[in-house]
């Protein structure tokens, strides 16, 4: 399969954006703000960087993704859809009784391409530790890749689980961090600060990259660049903004929870129109 271009990746991230708010809306529940912010990361994830078969979701040879902030589902489900695991039209059914699609993902759910169960603050990468190591010791080339909210980082298990991905130098693994400033009581360094959150990560053994989450070029390169790194796990600080491509509500944690009325969807289907048109035709 060729490479898709910038553009291609660009109007990729616009069919999640869409499909997230319109499966939102349709829900009347969910988190709209991050699902929004994250759409770039998983566009350039699931059609530029992973190796993936959406036809065979449980094939040895994938490359795992472990979305550790459960709560951002509408953007693995989008994106998911639109990579071709499951139809798109069943995205409407986001959080319906008896839907595979519910608030958080579950691999009981029967949705193909779910790794985990998630949801439990900051469990995430334990799992993908174990997953990164497990493929070390049965020599495996898979890779493992681990997506979570800056405010899942205030748990100490994500800095144990840290600590154990330098032990054991897990270069199979490469953690994204969602760095929105928002978490649902407020931004972070109200809440709880984490910077230097780059000294941090090296302090505990990982290589660190820094990047614009909200530019598909930044992260075609920075992903390309971490596949090189041998000997020591890595993890890309992504700097997006909440709500990303709805202008309206660039940066604002009262979204990290919250659906889209109908008529509100009606203004953002808009505006997201409007922030395309800009990024793609100048």
């Amino acid at each position: 399969m060729a490479t898709p271009s910038i553009r291609q990746l660009q109007k990729t991230s616009l069919k999640i954006r869409q499909d997230v708010i319109r499966s939102l809306t349709a829900a009347g529940s969910g988190h709209l703000g991050g699902s929004l912010g994250l759409a770039d990361i998983f566009t350039v994830l699931y059609f530029n960087t992973l190796t993936h078969f959406p036809k065979e979701p449980t094939h040895p040879n994938r490359d795992r993704l472990i979305l550790s902030i459960g709560h951002v589902a509408p953007v693995l489900y989008a994106t998911l859809a639109n990579a071709g695991y499951f139809p798109r039209e069943e995205l409407l059914t986001l959080r319906k009784l008896g839907s595979r699609l519910q608030g958080h993902p579950g691999r009981d759910h029967g949705l193909p391409g779910i790794e985990i169960s998630a949801g439990s603050l900051g469990q995430g990468l334990s799992v993908a530790v174990g997953m990164a190591l497990s493929a070390k010791i049965e020599n495996s080339q898979w890779q493992v890749y681990s997506v979570h909210g800056d405010g899942k980082l205030q748990e100490g298990s994500i800095w144990e689980a840290a600590m154990s991905a330098a032990h054991y130098k897990l270069d199979n693994l490469t953690a994204i961090v969602d760095r929105n400033f928002c978490q649902i009581d407020g931004y972070t360094h109200n809440v709880m600060e984490l910077e230097p959150l780059k000294l941090k990560w090296e302090a505990f053994g990982w290589r660190v990259f820094e990047c614009n989450g909200n530019s598909i070029a930044e992260l075609v390169d920075i992903f390309s660049k971490t596949k090189k790194i041998t000997g020591k796990p890595k993890v890309i600080i992504a700097k997006t903004q909440m709500g990303f491509g709805v202008k309206s509500i660039h940066g604002d944690y009262r979204w990290h929870g919250k659906a889209p009325s109908i008529k509100e969807a009606e203004v953002f289907l808009e505006e997201l129109e409007t922030h395309y048109s800009e990024l793609i035709h100048g």
